[in-house]
C-alpha cells in the first residue's frame, strides 16, 4: 500500500461581538479572497499551540492556547494535492490589536458579521465558519460519494 499523507491545518476564528476577523490573501492561492488566520501544524506541536502560533504570526495577537475552544474538524479533499484535516478553534480572548504581520501574503484584514460574510471567502475556511455558526463538530468538503 502506498504511503498516505494528510496535511493538518489549524484555523482561528477571532470573534468580536458577532463579527469574525478575516485576512485577504495576496500573491498566493486564493489571491484577493478572504481567509481565516491559519496554517499547517508544526511537528511536535499541539493543535491549540499551533493555532495560537498562527494567530500571532499572521495577525500579531497573543492567545493563550487554553482560551481556544474547539469548533469543528473539517476533512477536505479539494484544497491542494493531498487531503487536509482542518481543525477550527474560536476565541473572544487575546492580547494585542490584530494587524497584518505578513504583507507579502496578506493584502489586509477586516471584521465581518458572521451572518453577512463577503462573497469571496475561500470555500475551505468558509465551511469552517459555517460549521461554527451551526454548531457542527465534524464535516467534509470536496469528497465524492
Amino acid at each position: 500500500m502506498a504511503d498516505q499523507h494528510t496535511v493538518i491545518d489549524v484555523h482561528v476564528l477571532l470573534l468580536r461581538d458577532d463579527h469574525v476577523l478575516l485576512t485577504r490573501r495576496r500573491g498566493t492561492y486564493g489571491d484577493g479572497m478572504w481567509h481565516l488566520p491559519s496554517g499547517k501544524l508544526d511537528p511536535h506541536e499541539s493543535l491549540p499551540a499551533g493555532a495560537a502560533r498562527e494567530a500571532r504570526e499572521e495577525v500579531g495577537v497573543t492567545i493563550n492556547p487554553d482560551d481556544l475552544e474547539h469548533t469543528t474538524v473539517l476533512h477536505v479533499a479539494d484544497s491542494g494535492p493531498t487531503p487536509r484535516l482542518g481543525v477550527f478553534f474560536h476565541t473572544h480572548r487575546w492580547t494585542g490589536t490584530p494587524t497584518n504581520q505578513e504583507p507579502d501574503k496578506c493584502a489586509g484584514l477586516d471584521w465581518f458579521p458572521l451572518d453577512d460574510l463577503p462573497d469571496n471567502v475561500i470555500p475551505y475556511p468558509l465551511a469552517g465558519i459555517r460549521a461554527y455558526a451551526t454548531g457542527t463538530a465534524f464535516a467534509t468538503l470536496g469528497w465524492t460519494p
